[in-house]
């Protein structure tokens, strides 16, 4: 709150409904609930609550087994010039109208289950960190950061992640078809799945500069989503 000029009473209903519902608030209808007259206060508010939620968040590292992979969320960037825009954009890995981001995701066995088509491990934390790249230098300094050494880390073949095993207790890079990949690495992808689903049902196009905000309130809300 320091240096706002919004009243004390915008910020605690802000903080209520950022953080009372499952989803999330657009700065446009916080702005009506609240019955401001400008929108860029509002906007700037929850970007400061939101990089609240990420700082909250760095204070942990995951543990047990993490599954790791890397998501790509469709992104805007504002800050592009004339000349960037009118180049041709790729496609898949690597297109500029994508955010690469690295997706961890924490579990444990779960030994309890007896459905058929149940995962085979329960989940318990997530972490989403926007990288610049995935080469192997990157992926380890955030596997560093991020993730206790004694962790066991399951990750696809790509080459980038060989260093994981320099910074956790036991890696296992598993070699999985497209097909397979929601079996062998389940809930970081049910994560991105939802994350994605999220965000463009609620905020249709998001800044490549801010996104790692958006994504720190959602792994916020999922982290502490059994504490009432």
């Amino acid at each position: 709150m320091q240096a706002s000029n919004l009243p004390f009473r915008h910020w605690f209903i802000a903080f209520h409904l950022l953080t009372g519902t499952k989803k999330t608030f657009s700065a446009l209808e916080l702005q009506r609930q609240i019955g401001h007259k400008f929108y860029e206060p509002i906007w700037y508010m929850l970007q400061k609550i939101r990089m609240t939620m990420g700082s909250r968040d760095s204070n942990y590292q995951l543990d047990k087994i993490v599954e790791l992979d890397e998501g790509f969320f469709e992104s805007v960037d504002t800050e592009r010039d004339d000349d960037e825009k009118s180049t041709p954009k790729k496609r898949g890995r690597g297109s500029q109208k994508q955010t690469t981001v690295m997706v961890m995701a924490s579990t444990v066995h779960d030994f309890k289950t007896t459905r058929k088509y149940n995962k085979p491990t329960k989940f318990r934390y997530v972490r989403m960190l926007v990288v610049d790249n995935l080469k192997g230098q990157t992926v380890g300094e955030k596997v560093s950061e991020n993730i206790k050494y004694n962790t066991v880390v399951k990750t696809d073949n790509y080459s980038s992640y060989s260093k994981i095993k320099d910074h956790v207790w036991c890696h296992i890079p598993q070699n999985v078809s497209p097909k397979d990949t929601g079996k062998v690495l389940p809930w970081v992808h049910t994560m991105i799945s939802n994350a994605k689903r999220t965000l463009l049902g609620v905020h249709h196009m998001i800044s490549t500069k801010y996104i790692q905000n958006y994504l720190d309130e959602f792994c916020y809300k999922v982290n502490r989503r059994n504490f009432g």
